[in-house]
């Protein structure tokens, strides 16, 4: 895998300029056959005399011997993700695949984590079961100590909002620790963890990457070849390599990224603004939307500079997020809203698709709070989606 798809030089990494190619997307994969990725559903290959037994070498397509190691169709995706997140990039069968193998890499004393994906914390809690010692759970605003993994997630799931990466970097450095960045719902080209600090990325990769709501996929992306290498070390080992179907799939899908994902972003800050000026007192309107239905509304955007100086427009320097969240003033209005849309496909379990999705989150987490409805926001056109979240808006205020 070529070296110049981490880019290091003597800028500091906040001043270095870092971009989602198109050409990277569409060409990254130039070197490893034919113009369009085979489908290759083979589970042995023929070997070459000159083949890696151990299947080290697992982006050269004359050295795959067997697909629990590499196959090409796989092989091809990762080295367009490594490109494209500027780091060394391993894919699995699934985003909690993924995320358990990075615990499994870290081997954590202590692991600090505060909110997030449900789905991340399942995760965590069957790794600590398989341990012979004691993995406590602490809090992100607890003292670090040596040998802890900060797990942040931001922006964050399932509220919108980010979290200063750099800030937890220099906190969970000071004492020799780690820091893995879950940055699924902001990827390339909205937000590049490496550049805060980040010594591993996880990104989900049913969300944003595949962007269409047809695959499972999971990504973790390094800064060194060597830790590819572990990291693939052990995957082959576990035998939670993605399917060569689901990596056809994400090939297709990453041709299209740069324009889905900017789009998606354009449209949910858009949506954003005109929703958080409809938090107006019963009695009142704006735009058509009554007053007194919506409390709050979660995203990036809205976030002021905090006490330490984090502004989330400049972690965010490709766009801000375009999946948020909104407070409803009473359960009925959550539980009805989703399913008054046109435009919003329900319930929402999933995100990141060119499909805009709506789900009351305590659907999906019981723990979470019940008014709280979450919109992930896809390609429609946004004067259709504003339309149909009015008009949502207004028939469950009169009880439609």
């Amino acid at each position: 895998m070529p070296n110049a798809c981490l880019r290091v030089n003597s800028m500091s990494p906040q001043s270095q300029t870092y971009q989602l190619s198109g050409t990277h997307l569409v060409h990254g994969d130039r070197g490893s056959g034919s113009e369009a990725a085979p489908i290759s559903v083979a589970s042995p290959f023929r070997t070459v005399s000159h083949g890696d037994p151990k299947g080290v070498e697992a982006m050269d397509p004359d050295k795959h011997i067997y697909s629990r190691y590499s196959q090409d169709v796989t092989s091809r995706v990762e080295q367009i993700l490594s490109k494209v997140n500027h780091g060394y990039a391993v894919t699995y069968a699934s985003g909690l695949a993924a995320a358990f193998s990075a615990l499994v890499h870290f081997k954590p004393k202590r692991i600090a984590i505060s909110r997030g994906y449900t789905g991340c914390h399942g995760a965590i809690s069957t790794y600590t079961k398989g341990r012979f010692v004691d993995t406590p759970i602490v809090d992100l605003d607890d003292e670090f100590q040596e040998g802890d993994l900060c797990w942040l997630e931001s922006p964050l799931h399932p509220t919108g909002e980010s979290r200063n990466i750099q800030y937890y970097a220099d906190k969970i450095h000071a004492v020799g620790g780690k820091l893995f960045v879950d940055s699924t719902l902001g990827p390339p080209p909205l937000q590049y963890p490496f550049k805060w600090g980040a010594d591993c990325v996880l990104h989900s990769g049913i969300k944003y990457f595949a962007g269409h709501s047809d695959l499972f996929c999971g990504i973790l992306v390094v800064k060194t070849e060597d830790e590819r290498k572990q990291l693939w070390h052990d995957r082959a080992h576990m035998g939670n390599i993605m399917g060569s179907m689901d990596s056809w799939l994400l090939i297709r899908s990453l041709r299209t990224m740069h324009l889905r994902v900017s789009r998606q972003s354009a449209s949910g800050t858009e949506l954003v603004q005109w929703l958080s000026r409809a938090v107006v007192p019963e009695g009142q309107e704006y735009d058509g939307i009554p007053g007194g239905v919506i409390t709050k509304v979660g995203h990036s955007s809205l976030q002021e500079t905090d006490a330490n100086g984090f502004n989330p427009s400049a972690q965010m320097e490709g766009g801000f997020n375009a999946y948020f969240s909104i407070l409803l003033s009473k359960e009925e209005y959550a539980e009805k809203l989703p399913h008054a849309l046109d435009h919003f496909h329900v319930p929402a379990t999933s995100l990141g698709g060119v499909e805009s999705l709506a789900v009351q989150h305590i659907r999906t987490d019981p723990k979470e709070n019940p008014l709280l409805v979450c919109l992930s926001i896809g390609v429609e056109e946004v004067a259709d989606l504003k339309n149909d979240l009015r008009r949502a808006l207004v028939e469950i205020s009169k009880g439609i």
